[in-house]
């Protein structure tokens, strides 16, 4: 059975190599080298980290059948052997964004930002998972991981910028871009 709850630590070895870490908005990450990422036990310590970052895969929220269904059709798993590229996309939003209703947080994420629209065009060559954190009591909202071949990073940058523009980045408060690059295997 797979573990739905991740662990992305930031240290000094890992499966992925960090390029960079940017603070888009409010306060960014300590510095670190690598990134690793496993599924979370209970009990279990990270060792010598920089930074440690907790998320649950959960149901989709905000889609509907036909958006999620849109979804399944064009979008690819991870760890495809070209998506040698990756981000990790850690986002807080603003308590004005929790206090609205459901339906009012639907109403901007999609209707208003199209959301689900602007990241249906970058698919298949961009993957994601979406990982909820708030809930957990960490210091993100969502952390979001996407993978992608390296012609495909201008493609993510323009996917991004997009996803910025719109009026759900109004209620970000905090957000970090966190890029990498597979390690080496051995």
């Amino acid at each position: 059975m797979m573990a739905s709850t991740y662990v992305f630590s930031g240290g000094t070895g890992g499966q992925w190599l960090i390029s960079s870490i940017a603070a888009c908005r409010g306060a960014g990450l300590a510095p670190a080298p690598a990134l690793t990422i496993r599924p979370w036990e209970p009990g279990t310590a990270d060792g010598a980290v920089h930074w440690r970052l907790l998320g649950t895969i959960s149901n989709t929220r905000y889609a509907t059948r036909d958006e999620m269904a849109g979804l399944r059709v064009r979008q690819e798993g991870l760890d495809r052997p070209q998506a040698t590229h990756a981000a990790l996309i850690p986002i807080r939003k603003s308590a004005a964004w929790w206090a609205l209703a459901q339906d009012e947080r639907r109403a901007i994420f999609e209707e208003t930002s199209q959301h689900t629209a602007i990241g249906m065009e970058y698919l298949p060559a961009i993957a994601r998972r979406l990982h909820h954190s708030r809930d957990l009591g960490e210091p993100f909202d969502f952390l979001t991981w996407f993978e992608f071949a390296p012609a495909d990073e201008p493609a993510f940058d323009k996917l991004l910028a997009r996803l910025r523009a719109t009026r759900e980045w109004d209620f970000v408060e905090r957000e970090v871009d966190i890029r990498l690059v597979r390690a080496a295997p051995g």
